[in-house]
């Protein structure tokens, strides 16, 4: 397999190893008995949990972009909720702007481990298949909870900033399970 990876993308077979180990290190990967590699799938018991770090690290990250971004910063997180707005119905477009959303937090938080444990949970979140923003409903409710989010964070209310994160993570964990686990369970 790493041979054909590698020819695939015209790479040495070390990057590609390397590459492979980590995404078995962070569970993206895994062995299946008689099959080899696969991308790994998560059971109801690991969105949970996956989502139980995303509302702690979400919410840590608003708290500390209310005390610690700067004008400049905030004033982008504003500007991105106007465009949020302006994009409709362009769902594709809110997938992006999703992540530009959440990234701007993540730098105004200002501290620099929380943005890396934040991009490992994000990595693990593309397991959960296609982005939440691509459906109107779910589209229309975050940008309510965007605005929510960033006025908190333009009023430097670390409280409220991290309750509305908080929220707004296990509004996108209701959906998400509604769509991965139609009757409740695994």
């Amino acid at each position: 397999m790493e041979v054909d990876v590698a020819d695939w993308l015209k790479l040495s077979r070390t990057p590609v190893r390397d590459a492979i180990r980590r995404l078995e290190n962070e569970g993206m990967l895994v062995h299946e008995p008689r099959i080899g590699l696969v991308v790994a799938t998560l059971d109801r018991q690991a969105v949970m949990e996956l989502y139980v770090m995303r509302e702690v690290l979400e919410g840590t990250a608003a708290r500390l972009c209310a005390r610690h971004a700067s004008d400049m910063e905030v004033q982008d997180l504003t500007d991105l909720v106007v465009r949020e707005r302006e994009l409709g119905g362009d769902h594709e477009a809110l997938a992006d702007h999703n992540r530009r959303f959440h990234d701007a937090i993540h730098r105004g938080a200002h501290n620099r481990y929380l943005e890396k444990s934040l991009a490992a949970v994000n990595d693990s979140m593309w397991l959960l298949g296609r982005p939440l923003m691509l459906l109107p409903e779910r589209a229309k409710t975050a940008l309510m909870e965007h605005a929510k989010l960033a006025d908190a964070i333009r009023r430097r209310e670390p409280e409220k900033a991290e309750e509305a994160a908080r929220s707004h993570v296990n509004a996108a964990q209701r959906e998400r399970l509604k769509r991965l686990f139609p009757n409740g369970h695994s």
